[in-house]
């Protein structure tokens, strides 16, 4: 009998009498032991079969944690030993673009005849189209020679931002200098007041102003895309179609988003240039004299010229879906307008324009490297 009153067993077993059994401890751990191998055995066999019988599922999803920090710029690696002759002529015609639009530049700042609006706006253009071929044909010309044609991914936006910038800024320039002279040839008495100096630079300002943030909000949409593992940029610089393709998750927000904004630097702009040249026109067949409609006509022609290549080329390139793009095809349109049109613009303007050519005549006068000019 225990002190409360309890009373206590003896005659029990020792294993009834403690609760304290190590053989009982061992069995049953090691009957919790086997029972977790046989369950975690067949779980462990079929993930090992995974990995030995489907390793390309894992891989993808490597390669989806996997972000791009360079792209390789393929250019004309498809071309072999051609390569060297395109280095000539693109070097070439680099250095022509490069004399031809600083001379327009020269020529209209140290001639005062040429202090004009019109001239202006050409200045502002040519010095617009040689920043542009900057960003592009200097890298080309390097990937032409060069074995490793990477461009890291900071580098690459740079690059496209600039480059857009500058040609949305050619391309609203273009529809700036078509009202300049629809106001020149259909309002000539108001002219002095609509196209005015201050005027005139509030414009070229708009111009960049405008260009360069669309450029940042295409830019900022292309490379807000996640990039994954593909970096093979089938192109010679980064343009947004060849770019875009690259990119490991859906595009077509993005896509719609920069057609409308493709619509609104082309589209808007040449619709605005041909209402300016229907009423130019229809000035011009008023006009009496056929002296008259020739020299009004020629003021034009140099323009009207730039306008076609410029936005013809562009417009096929930009207004239409990423799927359509094909690469040897859009890649010789694009050598038209990022190499031809900064050529010709200089070309046109200096070859075709009397102003210009005499402008020219009188600088070099000046300098007494020709006789003067009667």
């Amino acid at each position: 009998m225990g002190r409360c009153g309890i009373k206590i067993r003896t005659d029990c077993p020792r294993s009834k009498r403690s609760s304290y059994n190590p053989s009982f401890l061992y069995s049953t751990s090691n009957f919790h032991f086997n029972l977790e191998r046989q369950i975690s055995q067949p779980f462990l066999s079929i993930s090992l079969n995974m990995i030995y019988f489907c390793p390309s599922s894992l891989q993808v999803m490597a390669q989806n944690t996997t972000k791009v920090t360079e792209f390789l710029l393929l250019g004309f690696s498809s071309l072999g030993d051609v390569q060297l002759v395109l280095f000539v002529v693109f070097f070439l015609l680099y250095l022509v673009i490069l004399s031809g639009n600083i001379t327009i530049i020269s020529i209209i700042r140290l001639d005062r005849s040429l202090h004009i609006p019109m001239y202006f706006f050409l200045g502002v253009l040519s010095t617009s189209e040689t920043f542009y071929t900057f960003v592009i044909l200097p890298r080309m010309l390097i990937n032409l020679f060069s074995v490793a044609r990477t461009i890291s991914f900071n580098c690459c936006a740079i690059q496209m931002f600039f480059f857009l910038g500058f040609a949305i800024n050619n391309c609203l320039l273009l529809g700036v200098m078509g009202y300049d002279r629809y106001a020149a040839i259909c309002h000539p008495l108001r002219y002095p007041i609509l196209m005015s100096l201050q005027m005139c630079g509030k414009l070229a300002v708009a111009c960049w102003t405008g260009g360069f943030l669309s450029s940042l909000m295409v830019v900022n949409l292309v490379f807000s895309l996640p990039f994954c593992s593909a970096n093979r940029v089938n192109h010679y610089f980064c343009d947004i179609s060849p770019v875009i393709r690259l990119a490991c998750a859906n595009t077509d927000v993005h896509e719609f988003f920069i057609f409308i904004c493709g619509v609104l630097v082309l589209v808007v702009p040449f619709f605005f240039i041909c209402v300016s040249y229907v009423c130019i026109l229809r000035t011009i067949l008023k006009i009496p004299s056929a002296e008259g409609k020739k020299k009004a006509f020629s003021t034009c022609s140099s323009h009207l010229t730039v306008v076609i290549v410029h936005f013809g080329c562009a417009s096929f390139i930009y207004l239409r879906p990423t799927a359509g793009y094909v690469s040897n095809k859009d890649r010789l349109v694009t050598v038209i307008y990022t190499i031809v049109t900064p050529l010709l613009n200089p070309m046109v303007y200096s070859l075709r324009n009397k102003d210009v050519q005499c402008a020219i005549r009188k600088v070099l006068e000046k300098k007494g490297s020709l006789k003067p000019y009667k």
